[in-house]
């Protein structure tokens, strides 16, 4: 990663040959061994780190005006603070490979060119900017110079995704996206609802998402699936057609066209979590005892459509199993065991929005679940979304609401 993002942007390579320590941190640009004041007058060593964003697999371009700084507010030669550093104090998780630099503060500082305030116009603009306001009182009284010649190259280079995940940074919540890093989901199922939840946890830092469906891909699944398709999809498996639509954006990627009962004990080894996306009770029973049998937590997802007085009504489902409590959920029969004769929704009706928000109602659950999201009763178990009145019902083992 050093050597190719110096070589393909000019102001970091220029920042490397004035003698700047550069390092990198996923998305991040580090520069080490700046030099500040503390309150006290001595002299400290601090780090810049400021956002990298990716225009292409090669070049980035900086994100704003401002920084984080690992170390304490810095001062001036008379003992004043060094003033027009606006921000104040920040916590910035960085990967084990930057576990020296512990940010403590953000600031934020324009330059001035012919008295009015103008953005930086590159990376170099910048920490020349910056390192001269903040180091320039310690040099002038202590001496020494920022420019080591140093450089980290080692970087956290064990992301999931071939394609930078520049909006983690950008964000600034990469503590709550290390909380998916062991991870290994099963999406059991992938028609409408299944292929809209695996589209978004490609996109989450999972470690592995495995994927079982033995169906092929037919045309009425290309109205109910994210994404474009192509011709030669219709002769696939929809296993196949994920497979290569997703393929390029991340590593750890397996899915298998294959139906999953319970004699498929081995290919939920390791899974920390599962998904049921599947339409017929009689599967969904199989599925339950499998994961119960192997202790993994899982949701289920389902809709109950109907079509009797004109418009389509019904509901949405999402039933969470924990592993302490999924016997005794499955016992309440929330979601059908048994095969229903008479589901619109087996009929395939065109109808992805209601797909989507089925799978965005799993996956948010499954989020507060991990802690990414917040979540004020830990305790539910069961959301239900009526189409009608777009209103939510929360069971839980303390309310309903």
């Amino acid at each position: 990663m050093f050597q190719k993002l110096v070589s393909h942007n000019d102001d970091i390579r220029r920042l490397v040959e004035k003698g700047y320590a550069v390092g990198f941190d996923s998305n991040y640009l580090i520069v080490r061994d700046v030099l500040y004041l503390d309150e006290k007058l001595e002299r400290k060593v601090g780090a810049i780190v400021t956002k990298l964003v990716f225009t292409d697999s090669d070049h980035v371009v900086q994100d704003d005006h401002q920084i984080f700084f690992a170390g304490s507010h810095p001062y001036n030669t008379d003992g004043s603070a060094i003033a027009n550093l606006g921000g104040g104090t920040v916590q910035l998780p960085l990967s084990e490979a930057a576990a020296d630099v512990v940010v403590q503060r953000q600031f934020s500082n324009k330059p001035r060119v012919d008295g009015q305030l103008v953005p930086f116009p590159d990376f170099f603009a910048k920490i020349e900017s910056y390192v001269s306001i903040i180091s320039g009182p310690a040099v002038a009284r202590y001496g020494g110079t920022v420019l080591t010649f140093r450089y980290v190259e080692k970087v956290a280079d064990d992301s999931v995704f071939k394609v930078h995940d520049t909006l983690t940074s950008r964000a600034e919540i990469t503590d709550l996206a290390a909380k998916f890093k062991n991870e290994i989901v099963a999406i059991i199922g992938l028609g409408g609802t299944g292929g809209y939840l695996l589209d978004y946890f490609v996109k989450t830092p999972v470690k592995e998402i495995r994927g079982f469906d033995v169906d092929p891909f037919h045309i009425h699944n290309s109205f109910r699936s994210p994404g474009r398709f192509e011709d030669q999809d219709f002769k696939r498996t929809k296993a196949e057609v994920y497979q290569s639509r997703y393929e390029n954006f991340r590593h750890g990627l397996k899915l298998t066209a294959k139906y999953v009962d319970a004699s498929c004990a081995e290919d939920m080894e390791g899974v920390t979590f599962a998904f049921v996306c599947v339409d017929k009770g009689s599967s969904r029973a199989d599925i339950f005892d499998l994961l119960i049998a192997k202790n993994i937590p899982f949701i289920d997802v389902g809709m109950g459509l109907s079509r009797k007085n004109g418009p389509i009504s019904g509901m949405m489902r999402a039933t969470y199993y924990s592993q302490q409590d999924a016997q005794q959920v499955k016992d309440m029969g929330l979601a059908p065991l048994a095969d229903q004769p008479d589901d619109v929704y087996k009929t395939n009706i065109q109808i992805s929005e209601l797909n989507a928000l089925n799978a965005a109602i799993a996956m948010i659950r499954y989020k507060q679940i991990k802690g990414f999201y917040l979540e004020d009763d830990p305790a539910s178990f069961n959301s239900l979304f009526g189409l009608s009145d777009c209103k939510m019902i929360v069971r839980s083992g303390q309310n309903e609401n």
